[in-house]
């Protein structure tokens, strides 16, 4: 069975968020793979049947490998002024990583400059300023372990390219399948258990609270996880969930 693309968590007029499977490209590169937003521009035509050209913009990447939520925007209005949440840093954004080495301390604020090389498309961290490289900061904590792996869960305050797997690659921890920063072995199927699991911001058109939650990848090594999550009693009776 081919897994979908995308399960959609939340759309209307202006925003389109989704839940992506990890493998598939949110906007085109150099290998010229069919991306998720062509993917989406075609539901969106198909259901509204609009004609001519379908508007519809990521407003922030996920990585290739990495499962979870993305957001688009259907209109400019809404696209511009989704970006400016994220520049203001009015998003909250909470990923889920596995990893098989315990953090220590298991919770803090990790701080970083981080350079990336476009040709090899990876990204170095360094510990202090260094010529060109832009800080990166998040937020991490442990929420447990099973069978041999830790569940790290994330919050980037800043929004930098591949942020989450070298700054928790730097503190000894590598996320589980990422070759690249230093994980001993890849996935099976190429995907690494880096996950966008929650996002809340307010919307920037009907002003009301929005929060999204992402269900882990349909496997039975990421559902494991789910019996760790800090949230699953608090947010039962929320109106303005997405999920």
């Amino acid at each position: 069975m081919k897994m979908k693309d995308y399960h959609i968590i939340y759309e209307d007029n202006h925003l389109l968020i989704v839940n992506k499977r990890a493998g598939i490209l949110v906007q085109g590169d150099s290998t010229g793979d069919r991306t998720l937003t062509d993917v989406l521009k075609d539901y969106i035509k198909e259901k509204y049947q609009k004609p001519g050209a379908v508007f519809l913009h990521p407003v922030h990447r996920l990585d290739r490998p990495v499962s979870g939520l993305v957001v688009f925007a259907r209109t400019s209005k809404a696209l511009e002024r989704m970006m400016e949440l994220f520049r203001k840093r009015e998003i909250q954004k909470t990923y889920w990583a596995v990893t098989r080495r315990k953090p220590d301390p298991i919770k803090g604020k990790l701080t970083h400059w981080l350079l990336k090389n476009e040709a090899k498309n990876t990204t170095t961290a360094y510990d202090y300023p260094e010529d060109k490289a832009l800080k990166a900061e998040l937020n991490y904590k442990l929420l447990g372990k099973i069978n041999l792996h830790y569940l790290i869960e994330v919050e980037p305050i800043t929004g930098r390219p591949h942020q989450i797997r070298v700054q928790l690659a730097t503190l000894g921890c590598p996320i589980r399948g990422d070759i690249k920063y230093g994980y001993d072995r890849p996935n099976p199927d190429a995907s690494i258990n880096l996950h966008a699991r929650r996002l809340y911001f307010v919307h920037p058109i009907k002003k009301t609270p929005i929060i999204c939650k992402a269900a882990v990848p349909n496997n039975p090594f990421w559902e494991e996880f789910l019996e760790l999550d800090p949230e699953e009693v608090k947010e039962k009776n929320l109106d303005h969930l997405y999920e």
